[in-house]
């Protein structure tokens, strides 16, 4: 798995360098056989990220570069941290809920430190950490291997760690969002984390600034018609709006922190 992980973001790197790829020239690079190539193109293809054509596959659109934890941190951080105020609103005591890693779900963690009677299961040490002390929340923390980059947990034990439990709700940040495509990230490993995440809980809550709106990331986490409510600010545009509302989606729009 890690190998052909790694196969395709080398495939998407040369797609973004070269604007095209050819299955034969892939072949030789990788020394792997043309049906392999082929279904990398075609799960490529699935993300939106390439269309595919006689012999190999086009760029349709640039998958944006994935920053580290720490730079994300400080990105729109007024905006997250309005986002977060609203999601933290949004639990109740005796509520059990999931959240995800990232920098835009650390501010609702933040705003949890004062709420009682709470369990949180978490992938996140940056949130985990959030919550450390908080003496009215119960803490889960899923076990699995270290991403560095992103300070989350993840791999086959994070994924088996959700199966003895079943959430009210997940708060989950996302890399991209897009109508057609749904919620992308960067990681693989973390998708299929993310994904399991939303097979366990009863609502999910997406938290993402307007920014995220119309980006595609490599893979997929999980389809627009599996989520019930989308957090942003007020730089949704009307398409977005529109869009996530005619799919049955709660669109709350955040009011500016003081």
């Amino acid at each position: 798995m890690r190998n052909t992980r790694q196969r395709r973001q080398q495939i998407v790197q040369l797609l973004v360098q070269h604007g095209n790829v050819q299955v034969a020239d892939l072949v030789e690079r990788f020394d792997v056989s043309s049906v392999t190539i082929r279904a990398d193109l075609t799960h490529i293809e699935s993300q939106g990220l390439a269309t595919r054509n006689h012999g190999g596959a086009t760029l349709v659109r640039t998958p944006p570069q994935e920053r580290d934890i720490h730079e994300k941190d400080a990105l729109n951080l007024p905006l997250k941290e309005s986002i977060g105020v609203r999601a933290a609103q949004l639990v109740k005591p005796g509520d059990n809920i999931i959240i995800d890693s990232g920098s835009t779900t650390m501010t609702l963690a933040r705003h949890l430190r004062e709420h009682r009677d709470v369990t949180v299961m978490t992938n996140g040490l940056n949130i985990a950490w959030e919550l450390a002390n908080a003496p009215g929340v119960s803490l889960l923390l899923a076990g699995g291997t270290l991403r560095k980059q992103s300070l989350s947990l993840h791999g086959s034990q994070a994924e088996a760690s959700l199966g003895a439990y079943s959430f009210d709700t997940l708060f989950l940040g996302v890399d991209g969002l897009d109508l057609q495509f749904g919620l992308t990230t960067h990681h693989e490993a973390e998708a299929s984390l993310n994904h399991r995440m939303v097979e366990r809980a009863r609502k999910v809550v997406v938290l993402t600034d307007a920014s995220k709106f119309g980006r595609v990331s490599l893979h997929r986490i999980a389809r627009l018609d599996q989520v019930h409510t989308v957090i942003t600010d007020d730089g949704i545009s009307g398409e977005y709006r529109e869009g996530l509302q005619k799919l049955g989606i709660e669109v709350i729009v955040a009011e500016p922190s003081l």
